[in-house]
């Protein structure tokens, strides 16, 4: 797979897939710009190099039509400022006008499609569509991690139709981070398992048995493993259909030898609310009518200890919910915990990103992933289309 810098560039028109599907705020102001700016020094090179820069996203779930609210006119602008230089829009994606505004485009100038999803065909692979996309592009760059485990058009299909395609600078980043902490890890390699449910990361979670020296599970999934070893979990969420799954995941776990870790103690509420009653209690005497809602302090510690001499950290999945104050100290505690480490800490999905945030911890983790379904996949052992696709 070539990279941005494998090759010549200038006067080149290039199409770059970015994922400037950034969250807008109720006044259609952009709310975090966090995806535009991680693309930054892809678009800095390319303009160093005197490329003719067109970009091309979605934005929001249109469903194959012309939504107002989901125009990229306000990411446009915003791009604009960041840049100090103009970033005209075109009035859409594909058709001879995005051909001739492309055609006009001289070096270190930028242009940005519309919408790509406001076509069905983009999410159906169309190679009809590819082409037209493919029409405005000497050379092809993806910097879209975080949709590149979709097979779309602007992400797979195009590539069969220029002449010279490669990774964006944050794309080559992901695959390099993602390869020394999975791939060629420094040990002991613990994972951190965390989110709702078993059934969204079996295939992560089999797969990574074959690869970590220990796992930390916890959240709602917790539950699952729990029920599975006879321990009574109230009214918590468990998957029941899982539970001879799960009973076997551990299973595989102690003949491969692996340390799997599973909460002692809970943060228990009588329902699933900020303004719950809430105690804790260890995981044997969880109230029949109470569901777990976060790890408890002896979790916590004995996690904290199992991360004490990693050498290496990937972690998928929040410990608890979160999002509620009463039910955030153990997704915290590791956030912390995780950030004091001397590890290769690498983090992927946005809950366990945004937990990072909330603890103020983002600035020392090694790498956050900027792609939740794309990063699981990964853990999957899945070749990503859109890496695929630059072979």
């Amino acid at each position: 797979m070539k990279t941005l810098r494998d090759i010549e560039l200038s006067g080149k028109r290039v199409l770059v897939r970015v994922d400037f599907n950034v969250p807008m705020n109720e006044s259609g102001d952009i709310a975090d710009d966090l995806r535009i700016r991680t693309v930054l020094p892809t678009l800095h090179y390319l303009l160093e190099q005197r490329a003719r820069i067109i970009l091309c996203t979605h934005m929001g779930r249109p469903k194959g039509q012309r939504v107002e609210k989901f125009s990229l006119a306000p990411v446009a602008a915003h791009l604009a400022r960041l840049l100090e230089r103009p970033v005209p829009l075109a009035g859409d994606c594909v058709g001879p006008e995005v051909v001739e505004a492309a055609g006009r485009l001289q070096d270190g100038e930028l242009l940005m499609l519309e919408n790509l999803r406001y076509h069905p065909q983009e999410e159906k692979n169309d190679p009809v569509f590819s082409r037209q996309l493919a029409a405005v592009a000497d050379v092809y760059i993806n910097d879209a991690f975080a949709v590149s485990h979709r097979a779309h058009a602007s992400v797979a299909g195009v590539t069969e139709y220029v002449l010279e395609k490669a990774a964006g600078f944050l794309l080559q980043k992901e695959i390099e981070y993602f390869h020394r902490s999975m791939d060629t890890p420094q040990r002991p390699l613990v994972a951190i398992v965390g989110g709702a449910k078993v059934s969204g990361k079996l295939e992560a979670l089999r797969n990574m048995l074959e690869r970590v020296d220990k796992m930390i599970i916890g959240g709602a999934m917790a539950n699952t493993f729990l029920k599975s070893q006879g321990y009574g979990v109230g009214a918590s969420k468990v998957e029941d259909d899982l539970l001879e799954t799960a009973a076997e995941l551990l299973r595989q776990a102690k003949a491969r030898k692996v340390k799997v870790y599973l909460p002692v103690d809970v943060i228990a509420a009588d329902r699933f609310a900020p303004d719950a009653v809430s105690k804790q209690v260890t995981i044997q005497d969880i109230p029949e009518n109470w569901m777990a809602l976060d790890i408890g302090p002896a979790s916590v510690i004995c996690f904290c200890e199992v991360l004490a001499d990693a050498k290496t950290i990937v972690w998928n999945g929040p410990m608890g919910a979160f999002e509620m104050d009463a039910f955030a100290r153990g997704t915290m505690a590791l956030a912390h915990a995780v950030a004091a480490s001397h590890a290769l800490s690498v983090t992927g999905g946005g809950d366990s990103n945004a937990a990072i945030a909330q603890a103020g911890e983002a600035e020392n983790i090694s790498y956050m992933s900027t792609g939740g379904g794309a990063f699981l996949e990964l853990m999957e052992g899945k070749m990503l289309p859109g890496i695929k696709a630059l072979g």
